[in-house]
């Protein structure tokens, strides 16, 4: 499978991911500590997202500037797009470690989704075409995050 299939599928459950995670709490419970369900969406969303980024900052985006030094550029424009995300997850994570309301950690999550949405297409339109002759021989779960 190319680089550019494996990026579209994992950018896919990662918007699915913050879709659940959204709907645990549209539910209205309380993020509490007994409320197991809502801290393990955003806990396994927020480290995927993470995880995601970490790996295109560590392993995927070297890559491409080895091989494509005119999107250096564009690389760091989206590892900023990656500090800025990982700022506003920090802030959703501290929401739910302080019991935020459902209002209150909908508004984080929605903050994320659209910075999130932003970065990934403008990711894919910049880097989709690099990526369909990408040679990286790397397990994609290290690059992208899990599958």
């Amino acid at each position: 499978m190319a680089w550019s299939d494996e990026l579209r599928h994992v950018h896919a459950r990662l918007r699915k991911a913050l879709v659940v995670t959204q709907e645990a709490v549209a539910s209205g419970t309380p993020a509490r500590p007994a409320s197991r369900d809502l801290l393990l969406f955003c806990h396994g969303f927020c480290s995927a997202l993470t995880g995601h980024h970490v790996g295109e900052d560590g392993e995927l985006f070297p890559a491409i500037a080895a091989e494509h030094p005119e999107l250096r550029e564009t690389l760091r424009k989206l590892e900023q797009d990656h500090s800025m995300i990982a700022h506003l997850v920090g802030a959703l994570q501290m929401a739910i470690d302080v019991g935020s309301s459902p209002e209150d950690l909908a508004r984080h999550l929605e903050g994320i989704s659209a910075i999130m949405e932003n970065h990934f297409r403008y990711e894919e339109r910049q880097l989709l075409a690099v990526l369909e002759a990408l040679a990286l021989d790397v397990d994609p779960g290290l690059v992208l995050g899990p599958l």
